[in-house]
């Protein structure tokens, strides 16, 4: 390894810089813990779009999040491909959850600062042609509230393919399940498509805010009407800077 190499690897999480590893692991939670006792015993998947889903290539999966299980769920919605979530620091604390993203190969973020570590990690991680799964949000929230720009900023770092999925019925869980019922839950694809930033390395404020915003409306069209927030006036939408990968 070369000293440049070295410096590069220390900006980026060893649970990232070793993907491999978890290949094995992820074949097996993905098909049992996710599919069999996930899909099959504890929630009752509805799924559409699944054929949108981007077969390979950079991906940013991102998606609403108003329930603890979100990113199992849409993990386990994917069948062609794994995703690497990120999940905040303090689920290391929680003994299942610290097991799951140990086991899957999840990487921490810390929330409510920038953080470096993550966002080079997200970074390096697009750049080898993986998909990694994000709330734009930051935060868990019944319908959508104002998503951050960094999620934008790693899509135009990355010349990455943004894949939505709009969720709803997973803040049900395990409320149904106490009352041994499997909670009904809603997965929905959309088009995917990449931001129009040509040969930029810089993107202006006020552009990079109509991207995330141009984001944000094309997850909020997944979702029933009570859970798309701020992004409700689906009249105001548009898509200039949007390219869609299926014309």
């Amino acid at each position: 390894m070369t000293s440049s190499d070295s410096s590069s690897a220390e900006r980026i999480h060893p649970i990232v810089q070793n993907q491999e590893r978890y290949t094995l692991r992820r074949r097996l939670l993905h098909g049992v813990v996710l599919r069999l006792v996930g899909f099959g015993m504890l929630i009752k998947p509805h799924i559409e779009g699944r054929e949108l889903v981007p077969a390979n290539g950079p991906t940013i999966f991102i998606m609403n999040h108003i329930g603890a299980i979100d990113p199992f769920v849409a993990v386990g919605a994917v069948r062609s491909r794994y995703m690497v979530p990120m999940s905040k620091i303090e689920n290391y604390s929680h003994p299942i959850l610290s097991f799951m993203a140990h086991a899957w190969g999840v990487f921490p973020v810390r929330r409510g600062e920038v953080d470096r570590l993550a966002l080079t990690s997200t970074l390096w991680l697009l750049e080898q042609g993986h998909a990694v799964l994000m709330a734009p949000e930051g935060t868990r929230s019944p319908s959508l509230i104002e998503a951050k720009e960094g999620m934008t900023y790693i899509a135009t770092k990355a010349n990455a393919i943004i894949a939505p999925i709009g969720l709803d019925g997973t803040d049900r869980f395990p409320g149904d399940l106490k009352r041994l019922r499997r909670a009904p839950v809603s997965i929905r694809f959309g088009r995917p498509f990449r931001l129009k930033i040509g040969d930029r390395r810089r993107i202006p404020r006020d552009e990079m805010a109509q991207m995330t915003r141009e984001i944000m409306w094309q997850l909020a069209t997944l979702l029933p009407e009570q859970r798309r927030g701020v992004y409700s006036d689906l009249d105001q939408m548009t898509t200039d800077t949007l390219d869609f990968l299926d014309g």
